[in-house]
C-alpha cells in the first residue's frame, strides 16, 4: 500500500505540475477571474464621445468583450456571434442584460467603433432593440490595461495587429465576474443561463482551464491548435498507472501443495 500511495502521489504531483504549467497566466489567452470585482477607476469613451466610468454603467448583467475594431482575424466572427445570439435569444438587450464591446487598441476612435456597430446591426432582425443594449467604447491605455487585467484577457501586439483569444466575460449588476463564454459561436441557452446566474451573483467555471491544457495558441495561424505532446504524455501516464494497479491487485494463483 505504501508503494501504491507513493505512485499515486507522484502521478498527482506530476499531472498537477503539467496542468499548472499550462494554465499559469499565458501570454496570450484568458485567465478566469471568477468572483472578482471590476475596478472602479476604469474610464471609457462612449458613443456620444463622453468619458464615462465602466462600473457606473453596470446596473444589470453585462457581457464585456474586448476587441479591436480593425482586427483582420477573430474579432469580426466574435462580434457576429454576439449579434446572432442576441437576435436569437428571448432575452431583451438593454432590459435583461447589456453588452459592452471595448477596443483594447488605444489608438482607435469611437467613430470607427460606431461604424463597426452599424455593420453588425445590419446582420440582425431586432436591430433597434439590440442597438439600445449593445454599446461600443474606446479608451486610453491606462484604463485598457486595468480592464483587460481585471477580466484576465491576455493579448500581445504582433506588428501592426494583435494576437488574442476569442472570449467574453459576464459581469453581475454589482460588477462581479460570474462567467466566461469562449469561442465565436454562442448558443441562446448558454447566454440565458449565464445571464440568469449573473443576475443572482452566481459564478460558474467554464471548461476554459481544460481547453488551455489541451490546446495552445498559435500566434502565426491566429488559432488554437491541439497540444499533442501534453495529451499523449498524460494518456501514457494514465495507462501506466492503470497497468501498475492491475499488477498490484491481480489475484495471486494458489500453489497446489499436494503435487
Amino acid at each position: 500500500m505504501l508503494v501504491l500511495f507513493i505512485l499515486l502521489s507522484g502521478i498527482n504531483v506530476f499531472g498537477q505540475k503539467l496542468f499548472d504549467d499550462k494554465t499559469k497566466d499565458p501570454e496570450i489567452g484568458l485567465v478566469e477571474h471568477l468572483d472578482e470585482f471590476l475596478p472602479t477607476d476604469i474610464y471609457l469613451i462612449d458613443e456620444n464621445n463622453q468619458r464615462v466610468c465602466l462600473t457606473d454603467l453596470i446596473d444589470k448583467p453585462t457581457i464585456i468583450n474586448f476587441v479591436y475594431f480593425r482586427c483582420p482575424g477573430i474579432c469580426s466572427p466574435l462580434m457576429e456571434g454576439l449579434a446572432n445570439v442576441m437576435d436569437a435569444s428571448d432575452l431583451v438587450p438593454g432590459v435583461d442584460y447589456q453588452v459592452f464591446t471595448i477596443s483594447f487598441d488605444p489608438q482607435e476612435t469611437i467613430d470607427l467603433g460606431i461604424r463597426k456597430k452599424n455593420s453588425y446591426l445590419n446582420l440582425v432582425k431586432k436591430k433597434e432593440i439590440i442597438a439600445k443594449g449593445w454599446k461600443f467604447f474606446v479608451s486610453d491605455s491606462a484604463s485598457i490595461i486595468k480592464g483587460t487585467n481585471a477580466v484576465g484577457f491576455k493579448y500581445k501586439r504582433t506588428g501592426k495587429d494583435y494576437a488574442h483569444a476569442a472570449a467574453v466575460a459576464v459581469v453581475s449588476p454589482k460588477g462581479k465576474i460570474t462567467r466566461y463564454l469562449t469561442g465565436i459561436y454562442f448558443l441562446p441557452f448558454d447566454l440565458k443561463m449565464a445571464i440568469i446566474e449573473s443576475s443572482k451573483g452566481m459564478s460558474a467555471p467554464t471548461i476554459n482551464k481544460i481547453m488551455q491544457y489541451c490546446f495552445s495558441y498559435d500566434p502565426i495561424g491566429k488559432a488554437y491548435v491541439m497540444n499533442v505532446t501534453k495529451i499523449t504524455g498524460t494518456l501514457i501516464l494514465f495507462i501506466a498507472a492503470l497497468f501498475f494497479l492491475a499488477l498490484i491487485f491481480k489475484p495471486k494463483r494458489k500453489i497446489n501443495k499436494h503435487i
